[in-house]
């Protein structure tokens, strides 16, 4: 597979309940590219977020759930997440103000 870019990483912000109260401790959830490394998700939340700094990221894979239509079988798309955990003196990021 080529090289993932940067931008490419970060696929949409996660907006729960759990979530938004981590946010509180300068902790933000992403959906990310399922073969992003933490390194690359460091690096791309701190060139997509300026003033931003990483302080430790954590990722879990949730494999795709089993659905059926009819007597058909499939599964949906697995998913990665990340929960970026940003230092003390790095700004908030402006997307999740106002929610």
């Amino acid at each position: 597979m080529a090289a993932i870019k940067y931008y490419d990483v970060i696929l949409k912000p996660v907006i729960t309940e759990k979530s938004m109260n981590a946010m509180g401790e300068k902790k933000y959830t992403f959906l990310v590219h399922p073969e992003a490394n933490k390194s690359q998700i460091k690096e791309a939340v701190e060139k997509m977020f300026d003033g931003v700094k990483v302080s430790k990221v954590n990722t879990m894979n949730q494999s795709g759930k089993t659905r059926r239509r009819g007597m058909v079988y499939g599964k949906t798309a697995k998913t990665k997440k990340a929960i970026v955990q940003l230092t003390s003196e790095s700004k908030d990021i402006e997307i999740f103000e106002g929610l």
